[in-house]
């Protein structure tokens, strides 16, 4: 399967999915709004279509707080957010693959760049996964985040000693992301 063709299917899953849930987003709404009876054709179809999706998210919605009645429109979100993170995952296979298939010819000098390189794109990868899940309240002892705490203590901790929060608001990932930034510049200058 070439990229091309990974690339249209990819793009005809997101945009099925996101027909789906806006299907699903504006009939709860019409059925809400009363602008449609909720014993239709219509309506009944869509919710036997979607109560294997919003059952389960309704009952997140409602742990988190939030109205059932929301959950359609946190699926449109969550179509949305998937879809673009599913596209900009296969380009970047797309290009991960290509780039090897470059290197497969290429000296030890371009494998040297292309590991460092590697290196330092999963440190900011970690940082930015530990960011993010500070943001939801996710715990940094969960068996999967103990490798992202791993890769990115050695460099967080000491400039949080110099750096301490100001308030709420804690710096120290984004001087770690700049401090990366120069450091993978100067190394792959160097090599």
């Amino acid at each position: 399967m070439t990229f091309t063709t990974l690339d249209l299917v990819t793009r005809a899953l997101v945009v099925a999915a996101l027909v789906y849930a806006s299907a699903v987003a504006l009939t709860h709404w019409a059925v809400r709004s009363k602008r449609i009876t909720p014993f239709g054709a219509w309506p009944r179809f869509m919710r036997r279509a979607s109560d294997p999706v919003l059952l389960p998210l309704e009952r997140r919605v409602i742990r988190a707080g939030g109205s059932p009645q929301d959950a359609p429109f946190w699926l449109v979100g969550i179509v949305i957010a998937g879809g673009l993170l599913l596209l900009s995952l296969v380009h970047w296979l797309a290009g991960y693959v290509a780039t090897l298939g470059g290197l497969a010819n290429a000296g030890p000098r371009a494998w040297t760049r292309f590991v460092v390189s590697g290196l330092f794109s999963l440190l900011m990868i970690a940082l930015f996964v530990r960011v993010i899940s500070s943001w939801f309240g996710i715990s940094p002892y969960r068996p999967w985040m103990r490798p992202v705490m791993v890769l990115t203590n050695w460099l967080i901790d000491p400039i949080r000693r110099i750096l301490p929060p100001l308030g709420m608001i804690d710096f120290s990932p984004l001087v770690a992301w700049l401090v990366l930034s120069l450091l993978r510049g100067f190394v792959l200058s160097a090599i």
